[in-house]
């Protein structure tokens, strides 16, 4: 795969930002007991179930099929989804707007640094890629109806 100008530059930036995220989180003290803490749990369990269920598709999935289904079918992305969830629910289970300012930014980098894996599934798996494409978020949402040609 070759790696566009702008993906070698936003992994250079969105990597010591996921580090700092990732030792910045282990000092945060969660909320225990405020609406806070219930919010982050929630959003967390959907970010760990999506995590789960994506690496199980990913891991039985042929090599040569581009993965369509569980939670590939509600997020072109759903390993990365699951991640930013993960992050944000300990965002918000501490009430650290430092830690949610952090996390999305470097979700805004995730977001733009994407287009080259999308490229190189295009250039992978050809009209196959393209429907599932038209299909499906990039991120989360409801799966669209794609008319077959």
């Amino acid at each position: 795969m070759k790696l566009s100008r702008a993906y070698k530059i936003i992994s250079f930036l969105s990597m010591p930002l996921w580090l700092l995220a990732i030792t910045y989180s282990v000092f945060l003290p969660l909320k225990l007991g405020t609406l806070w803490f219930a919010i982050g749990l929630v959003i967390y369990l959907l970010g760990l179930v999506m995590s789960i269920s994506a690496t199980i598709k990913f891991a039985t999935t042929p090599i040569n099929e581009p993965i369509t289904k569980g939670a590939y079918r509600y997020s072109r992305h759903p390993l990365y989804t699951a991640l930013v969830l993960i992050y944000l629910s300990v965002g918000i289970a501490s009430a650290s707007w430092i830690f949610l300012v952090v996390v999305i930014m470097w979700g805004v980098l995730l977001n733009i640094s994407v287009a080259d894996e999308e490229r190189y599934c295009l250039e992978k798996y050809g009209p196959a890629y393209h429907e599932y494409m038209n299909g499906t978020p990039r991120w989360l949402g409801i799966p669209k109806a794609v008319k077959s040609e």
